[in-house]
């Protein structure tokens, strides 16, 4: 497997994104999975998902944000403090959670002690909290605004030709990790959650351009492959976002494959296409609006719960592990109905709370995923599954 999948992975920086800027290209940090990444790719620039990966600590987090909030969003704007993020030339914030709002205006706050930590580019992009006529409309307003002022600030025109191209390129991308989610899922699956996540994550930081070939080759490696997880309780990984590899690790140290996610970095940022016959806002938004939906969407708890039924049934899984970021409301209040029904399915599933990334107490979960594994035949066999 190409080493860059790992370092992209686990690294804030990596060989491609040096070898970009090289050229004299711009990239645009983001926070979500609702920006629409074309829009940026379209201008001749690479989108970047920020991660707070590698943060051992969140003491400049903490002076702006307090005790009582998510560790990721302090995780993001730590490394921000420590000038790790100095190779982007914009960012663009999204209010996903009250957690991550904050994140906009804590960073610029944050600039005033940390001089020069701010991009150049900074734009707060709105995106609706329903799925529904009048919200689209709204939405394909903001992308529409968003492309003004990349254009504006950056002296580009992002024409009707490379919008087209970027959408193509997408689709493009989505089509493949979907390939990649099947094999995955696979009964005998040649490749672990691990390794899999790891070049899913790739893609986050690396312009698609160059991700594409190399993903389609790991493809091409992965299909030759023997059968390496036989035999393995199969788990889906649901929950608050997973952007990097200590908690997968954690989970299959103890035998299990995580074969199947519901995650923001995993299978939820690549559902869904955009209609490549008519590149518009409209269309746009509406790809980014409906896929997957996130807990931050109302009243859509019914399609997440039939999409972890969907992928249940697809991977085969044994057992669900919902975690949840200490302080993540959305995800730690609905992670208590996911599990109450699965549990009347007669589905092994456990709950965890964690601290964010490297900054988890490891041991703790250790314990607590170990015993569940241990316990999922004898569960299975007591209650079936519906």
């Amino acid at each position: 497997m190409n080493p860059i999948f790992e370092e992209a992975a686990d690294h804030v920086d990596n060989q491609v994104i040096r070898e970009w800027k090289a050229q004299g290209k711009k990239v645009i940090g983001h926070t979500c999975s609702h920006v629409p990444e074309e829009i940026i790719s379209a201008a001749g620039m690479m989108p970047y998902r920020l991660r707070g990966i590698e943060s051992e600590s969140t003491s400049i987090g903490d002076t702006y944000f307090g005790p009582f909030i998510c560790s990721c969003p302090k995780a993001i704007l730590q490394k921000a403090g420590e000038g790790a993020f100095n190779f982007l030339d914009g960012a663009v914030m999204v209010q996903s959670c009250d957690s991550m709002r904050r994140l906009d205006e804590c960073w610029r706050a944050a600039n005033d002690d940390y001089p020069g930590i701010l991009p150049g580019f900074w734009h707060y992009l709105g995106v609706p909290h329903k799925a529904v006529d009048y919200s689209l409309k709204w939405f394909s307003e903001e992308i529409e605004m968003f492309k003004k002022h990349i254009e504006e600030h950056f002296n580009v025109t992002i024409t009707e030709e490379n919008l087209r191209k970027s959408i193509t390129l997408y689709n493009e991308t989505r089509d493949l990790l979907k390939e990649l989610d099947e094999v995955r899922g696979m009964e005998n699956t040649p490749v672990s959650g691990q390794e899999a996540m790891n070049i899913i994550l790739a893609g986050t930081a690396m312009p698609k351009e160059v991700y594409n070939p190399l993903l389609r080759e790991a493809l091409d490696e992965l299909k030759a492959r023997p059968a390496h997880h036989g035999g393995k309780k199969r788990i889906l990984l649901g929950g608050s976002v997973v952007d990097d590899q200590s908690l997968i690790s954690v989970i299959e140290a103890e035998g299990a494959v995580v074969v199947a996610d519901t995650v923001c970095f995993g299978s939820r940022s690549f559902e869904g296409m955009v209609p490549e016959d008519s590149p518009t806002m409209l269309t746009i938004a509406g790809r980014y609006l409906h896929h997957q939906f996130c807990p931050r969407m109302f009243g859509h708890y019914k399609d997440r719960m039939a999409l972890i039924k969907q992928k249940m049934e697809l991977a085969k899984v044994d057992g669900v592990i919902l975690q949840n970021i200490r302080f993540c409301d959305l995800h730690g209040s609905e992670n208590g109905l996911f599990e109450a029904e699965l549990e009347s399915m007669g589905v092994p599933a456990i709950r965890l709370e964690r601290e964010y990334g490297a900054m988890a107490d490891e041991g703790r979960l250790r314990m607590r995923i170990g015993a569940f594994l241990e316990s999922i035949p004898e569960r299975r066999t007591e209650k079936p599954a519906a």
